[in-house]
């Protein structure tokens, strides 16, 4: 009879998920609070262990990386755990930071860097649930974002996913993006569970302080009083949670020496007590083995801490048997197994997804639908940061004679979209839909101009011989940084390759006047180089919408970004002190929240 009571919508769900978690066996449960990456377990397996989730990391797509595919692999597992003698479905999460972008097809957005030029809580809202959509087509139901970190030192791989260094701006921009995922209603049929990460500090820890592979910040130890870490990095959970977000995932990260994985204070008093947070928590990659050599103590002490689901991500028998011994062993609590797996039922339940409509092959016509990608390329216009305008070189006329577009970074979508995409370290090159920066310049020219396109300073034959005749009016140079992602991208030194200003240097030769682009995830040092241009255009990580930078260069538009984070004049100011930012040569070479503007053509 109590099995009967799980389906019973007259029932609160208060009293479903009692009457469920009452009928469970301890491997059910435990099963409950198990999440496996998609490339380590077969489908039947999700039924024999009753796997509570299933994901894919960065490049975890199917073959071929189509939507169906994508549909048909989730489903792989959802049949399993339908098939299971309770029939709690499973939860698929992915990494869809600016949009499904590990679908080939899907709309790629632009990083949160880019978004937090916007100001935009609106437009990120509709971001938000134009990915949800994306999402729900091919029924995933569960996104790990929003990133509502505050970035304190750019040197970080992982600024690119946070909004801002301002942590009132970060707030409100994650709230909105939760509100977007979740929509009005959970288990509404394209509504997406949001995840807040990473619980808490992870952008406030100190250079080499990390432990993990060669990182220099990623993952480190963040080392302040409580009033300041309550002050700088607690108010977007605050927001968070308020805004109706089921779940939380904790940083790799530490708070004076102590993992967040393991803080028990954090994680259980704060944020589950004083936060009144009813949702669940998640643990990131393979982090609980970071807590202690001895695997046993590390599950312990994350699940005691707080964490309701683990993110094995690979061994899942040797996590289960483990917990099992555990509890039998009176070290885990079945009462803190019993407060996890209710969470996690009770965010299934709101979500309803084991009374969703099936997808059908109609639905994959939200992935990459039109109006999504009007929104992106509304969203590249917005982030765009203009941070030099000499003698009005900006913006452009169409009826220009002569351009050169110079740079890798002009015709390449992969560097256009960061790391994230497709794979977790990005991609190379143009193997997904978009539109480059090159072809959106040529798509806004008159038929009678020549535009000369160069990856490097060096052409041949007719082009080389009429650059070395006459300047060419107008010189683009598109720069920056190649993808990368969290600790990876760590970086010792912002300045821009040798080749790069290399190229500045050869273009501004061949111009009259010189538009610099930089294609970044963070701000870089420019302060030599600035003086060669006469006009220079932040674009960040703009994602597959070139063309939405040719509107903002051409007046289709005008520029209205603002720096979400200080720009470094060297880098011997990193970290900033943001109280004390210096004056003349000793200031910033622009402060947080500069940006020229434009009017429209």
């Amino acid at each position: 009879m109590a099995v009967q009571k799980y389906p019973d919508a007259n029932l609160s769900i208060a009293e479903r998920v009692a009457a469920l978690v009452g009928e469970m066996t301890l491997d059910e449960k435990i099963g409950q609070m198990t999440q496996v990456e998609k490339n380590s377990i077969p489908p039947q397996d999700v039924g024999k262990y009753f796997i509570g989730s299933v994901l894919s990391g960065g490049g975890g797509y199917p073959q071929p990386n189509t939507p169906a595919a994508w549909f048909d692999m989730v489903n792989s597992y959802q049949e399993y755990a339908l098939n299971t003698r309770l029939a709690i479905p499973i939860l698929y999460g992915v990494d869809a930071v600016h949009g499904h972008a590990c679908m080939n097809g899907a709309t790629v957005f632009p990083h949160n860097v880019g978004l937090g030029a916007t100001r935009n809580a609106e437009l990120v809202r509709q971001i938000a649930r134009a990915t949800a959509e994306e999402l729900a087509a091919v029924g995933i139901f569960w996104n790990f974002a929003p990133t509502v970190a505050i970035p304190q030192d750019i040197r970080w791989g992982r600024t690119y996913e946070g909004f801002s260094e301002n942590t009132e701006l970060v707030a409100r921009l994650g709230s909105a993006y939760v509100r977007g995922s979740q929509g009005e209603q959970l288990d509404a049929p394209s509504s997406v569970l949001a995840t807040a990460k990473h619980y808490m500090g992870d952008g406030g820890t100190p250079w080499k302080t990390s432990q993990t592979w060669n990182f220099l910040l990623d993952q480190g130890d963040t080392r302040l009083d409580e009033p300041a870490l309550r002050k700088i990095h607690l108010p977007p959970y605050i927001s968070a949670v308020q805004g109706g977000v089921m779940c939380v995932m904790p940083s790799y990260s530490s708070w004076n020496g102590l993992k967040m994985t393991a803080h028990k204070y954090l994680l259980t008093d704060v944020l589950k007590g004083e936060l009144g947070f009813e949702g669940f928590l998640v643990t990131d990659w393979n982090a609980v083995p970071q807590l202690s050599p001895d695997y046993f103590q590390a599950v312990v002490l994350a699940v005691n801490a707080g964490m309701d689901m683990v993110m094995v991500p690979y061994d899942y028998k040797q996590f289960i048997s483990t917990l099992r011994d555990a509890v039998q062993r009176g070290d885990v609590t079945e009462r803190r197994i019993d407060d996890a797996v209710s969470r996690i039922l009770r965010v299934k339940m709101l979500l309803g997804i084991s009374g969703r409509p099936s997808v059908h092959p109609t639905s994959f016509s939200e992935v990459g639908a039109t109006e999504h990608h009007s929104l992106a390329r509304r969203a590249v216009r917005e982030s765009l940061v203009l941070l030099k305008n000499d003698a009005h070189t900006l913006p452009l006329s169409r009826d220009i004679r002569t351009v050169l577009v110079a740079g890798k970074g002009a015709h390449n979508l992969g560097m256009q979209c960061g790391g994230w995409t497709i794979e977790w370290m990005g991609i190379d090159g143009n193997m997904i839909p978009g539109t480059t920066i090159l072809q959106g310049i040529k798509n806004k020219l008159l038929a009678h101009t020549q535009v000369i396109y160069t990856q490097s300073a060096e052409l041949s034959g007719a082009e080389a011989e009429a650059l070395s005749s006459s300047p060419v009016d107008i010189g683009i140079v598109v720069v920056g940084e190649a993808p990368y992602a969290e600790g990876v991208g760590d970086r010792e030194d912002l300045g821009l390759s040798a080749d790069d200003i290399a190229l500045i240097e050869w273009v501004r030769s061949k111009c009259h006047k010189l538009i610099a682009i930089l294609i970044c995830g963070r701000p870089m040092i420019i302060t030599d180089q600035l003086p060669l241009m006469d006009a220079c255009v932040c674009a960040w990580l703009p994602g597959q919408e070139g063309e939405g930078i040719a509107d903002v260069l051409f007046g289709d538009h005008p520029f209205t970004g603002r720096l979400p984070y200080t720009w470094p004049r060297r880098m011997a100011q990193l970290p900033f002190d943001f109280q004390h930012l210096g004056e003349g040569d000793q200031a910033p070479l622009f402060t947080y929240g500069f940006g020229l503007p434009t009017k429209s053509a």
